[in-house]
């Protein structure tokens, strides 16, 4: 078994300079740091990171909660969030977020992460007190839906994001706008995108219709049957409507095509999130842009920074109003 010594002396430095390089720290010169990489690869040394842990109390490794690996929304910032982790030295594992199961996170990670990182999802007080109590830190991409959760997160400024888009709707003379929503217990962050698009329904001066939510599940097919239903039963007096994300704003396409309704011409659908899906189907959906690769970024630095013990910060992105032909009306 190759030795850190051996590594030093095949780079010639001492082996402080090889443990500085293993632990990424700052101070190596970039060209110290290349010799002793290639020392490393050469001989092929392998560190012992089970007693670097021991003594650093650090793992190098983070977990990653995810609602639904179906979804190519959360599939994106996953690759993302991997490959700004991967530049850090950090390892990734991802599991899928059960609230049934929550109480089994702490046995699970304990001593083995050093930190975790969700996708929406509100964690019980008690489960982030005691991660924090032991110093691991929890960062969540997007805001989780319940008021304060204790957890950090980076996402969108949700009501500045859906009044762009509500304010699109009204200019294609839409007074009346329905919101699919995702009530899944785990993705509680859809609830945000709801009580965003509350109150930009209320800053644009429009009036709110309970009955005009739909609940999608999250997914392409629910969405499918809950707007099918609605359309079947005569029950959607709406004339626009916002899905929570781009699966259910597909869904809603799909609906309104076995029902025969024209879509924009008789049912304006948007969506959130711009997946690569969304510019393809028929017809292309409008959408608002969510900035996937800023985002993972942003959450993994502040993270990181979290477990240097520097105090979260909270952040809003900006998103971008992509306009397809799903709500645009052709006069004429």
């Amino acid at each position: 078994m190759v030795s850190r010594k051996e590594v030093a002396d095949r780079a010639g430095v001492s082996s402080a300079v090889v443990s500085y390089v293993l632990n990424d720290r700052k101070i190596v010169k970039e060209e110290t740091r290349r010799k002793v990489l290639q020392a490393i690869e050469e001989l092929g040394y392998q560190p012992n990171l089970l007693a670097r842990s021991l003594k650093t109390k650090k793992t190098k490794q983070i977990a990653v909660l995810v609602n639904y690996l179906g979804n190519p929304f959360e599939a994106g910032i996953l690759l993302h969030l991997e490959h700004e982790l991967r530049e850090h030295g950090y390892f990734v594992f991802f599991h899928t977020y059960r609230k049934e199961e929550e109480d089994q996170l702490k046995s699970v990670f304990m001593g083995r992460v050093d930190g975790i990182l969700l996708l929406g999802q509100s964690l019980q007080a008690s489960t982030v007190a005691d991660f924090v109590s032991r110093e691991v830190p929890v960062v969540s991409v997007m805001q989780p839906g319940q008021a304060g959760s204790g957890i950090a997160y980076r996402d969108l400024d949700w009501e500045a994001e859906l009044l762009k888009l509500i304010r699109h709707l009204q200019e294609q003379g839409h007074t009346r706008i329905g919101f699919m929503s995702g009530e899944t217990a785990s993705a509680s962050h859809y609830e945000v995108r709801f009580q965003g698009f509350l109150r930009a329904l209320a800053a644009a001066g429009l009036t709110w219709h309970p009955e005009d939510q739909l609940d999608g599940g999250g997914r392409f097919e629910d969405a499918e049957r809950a707007l099918g239903a609605r359309l079947a039963a005569g029950k959607a007096p709406f004339t626009a409507l916002v899905g929570a994300n781009d699966l259910m704003a597909a869904g809603c396409l799909s609906a309104c095509r076995g029902a025969g309704v024209r879509v924009p011409e008789d049912l304006a659908v948007a969506g959130c999130e711009n997946i690569l899906m969304s510019a393809q189907t028929d017809p292309p959906l409008t959408t608002l842009h969510y900035p996937r690769q800023p985002m993972a970024t942003e959450a993994v630095g502040l993270l990181l920074a979290m477990i240097d013990g520097v105090k979260a910060d909270m952040k809003a992105l900006d998103g971008e109003l992509i306009v397809r032909g799903s709500t645009v009306r052709i006069h004429g």
